[in-house]
């Protein structure tokens, strides 16, 4: 039943999700990829995460945050990906009021928890070029375990925003949601109540923490770059180097977050919000472990030592 008579309205109970697309052959081809990538996913973030608890040289803040990181990049997409896969499989995919309301906090929380440690991890990059004599005391233990604190607080406090906003929400009408998952606008187009307050307190927690979030980066990365113009060659290019692939997983996250929440809903299609959210829930997260492992000589050396060990043994 997906709905449920009350008095003069038929309260929705339940949700249709469209999917990514209505073409059988299609949605083979996606249903390969996707999986494809999930599978990827999984493995190689649970692999980073073993990689820096095994290996002695990586427990330092960077690959504190980078762990953090690997264990969000597996739960955000396992909080859309399988039932994006039955999706496929199924000729109508439904989702429950509940459920579509805890998936909608589950992506919002991991989303909003992945910013949060972009913005602590070049923090750390900046106190590391910028200060490393004082290093071991800004980025102690405490501190790195206060900035996570913040990470995850930040990311309960936003889900909570949209959370509540959607359970505030009465549905009457259709509920077929145009999306793979329940994101919080297709959501409010079916509501039949007044959405100014509920559609309001979420968009501003969200633009609020973003802009936050991205103010640190940017700061922290200003002051990295005066930094750097002030050292030898040889010296900048080192510093440089522990930064490319940390502005690159800030460029593709924060390119595709600012796509779906920040640009107006009238500059793009549907399929086109279909299309990047695809990439910030789904390709991103697989990206992320190859970003940060394929120029990253600390890692490889120690992905090395523990092959070598596990060889020998």
């Amino acid at each position: 039943m997906d709905s449920l008579v009350d008095r003069n309205h038929t309260a929705v109970t339940g949700f249709i999700l469209r999917g990514l697309t209505d073409d059988p052959g299609l949605c083979v081809i996606l249903f390969v990829i996707i999986l494809g990538t999930y599978l990827v996913t999984i493995s190689g973030n649970l692999s980073t995460i073993t990689l820096i608890r095994l290996s002695p040289q990586l427990h330092h803040p960077m690959y504190f945050f980078l762990s953090h990181l690997a264990f969000v990049d597996i739960c955000l997409p396992s909080s859309v990906t399988p039932n994006t896969l039955v999706n496929f499989l199924v000729e109508k995919n439904t989702i429950s009021y509940l459920g579509c309301g805890f998936q909608l906090g589950s992506v919002v929380f991991f989303g909003t928890s992945e910013c949060f440690l972009l913005a602590a991890m070049a923090y750390d990059r900046f106190v590391a070029i910028c200060s490393p004599l004082l290093y071991s005391t800004k980025m102690s233990s405490q501190v790195c375990v206060q900035l996570l604190a913040v990470t995850y607080v930040g990311g309960f406090i936003n889900a909570a925003s949209f959370t509540l906003s959607f359970f505030s929400l009465f549905f009457c009408g259709p509920n077929q949601v145009t999306h793979f998952f329940c994101d919080f606008a297709p959501l409010v187009e079916l509501s039949c109540s007044d959405v100014s307050v509920a559609a309001v307190v979420p968009s501003f927690s969200s633009g609020s923490i973003i802009a936050v979030t991205v103010f640190v980066v940017a700061v922290s990365y200003i002051y990295i770059l005066v930094t750097v113009l002030r050292m030898c060659s040889a010296e900048g290019r080192q510093a440089i180097s522990t930064c490319t692939s940390h502005l690159t997983a800030v460029t593709l996250y924060y390119g595709t977050v600012t796509f779906i929440y920040v640009m107006p809903k009238s500059t793009f299609s549907t399929d086109q919000n279909k299309v990047v959210s695809v990439c910030y829930m789904v390709v991103i997260p697989m990206l992320n472990p190859l970003i940060y492992s394929l120029r990253n000589k600390e890692i490889k050396g120690a992905l090395r030592r523990v092959l070598g060990t596990k060889i020998h043994s």
